[in-house]
């Protein structure tokens, strides 16, 4: 198994990126491995790893085709409906209710 080397914070050679940053020039990793890896020290806990991989070798982003940005939307407004009260909720809910506001707080609650 080969060894990837490792960098420290702010100090890796020109041509690796992130796949964050990668994707801020329209790049994406394209299938390859991670080629090498930052690591950031911390006090008393283990150090924080970014994996980075060769701008040279990353490929475009695909384009976002029609099905694509229709299933997107389908998905948004699937968040949006309360699964108690089958309502658009005007919001995305909340995954910590699971419901929207007035379910997860009736009114004889709240006058208590």
């Amino acid at each position: 198994m080969a060894t990837v080397p490792v960098y420290r914070w702010r100090l890796a050679p020109d041509g690796y990126a992130t796949r964050r940053q990668l994707r801020a020039v329209g790049l994406r990793p394209g299938g390859q491995d991670v080629a090498a890896q930052l690591e950031r020290p911390r006090r008393r806990r283990e150090p924080l790893v970014a994996y980075l991989y060769r701008v040279d070798r990353a490929k475009p982003v695909r384009p976002m085709t029609p099905a694509k940005w229709a299933a997107l939307a389908k998905a948004n407004v699937a968040r949006r409906i309360c699964p108690e009260c089958r309502r658009d909720a005007g919001y995305v809910i909340p995954p910590s209710l699971g419901m929207c506001t007035p379910c997860a707080f009736p009114e004889e609650q709240r006058a208590a």
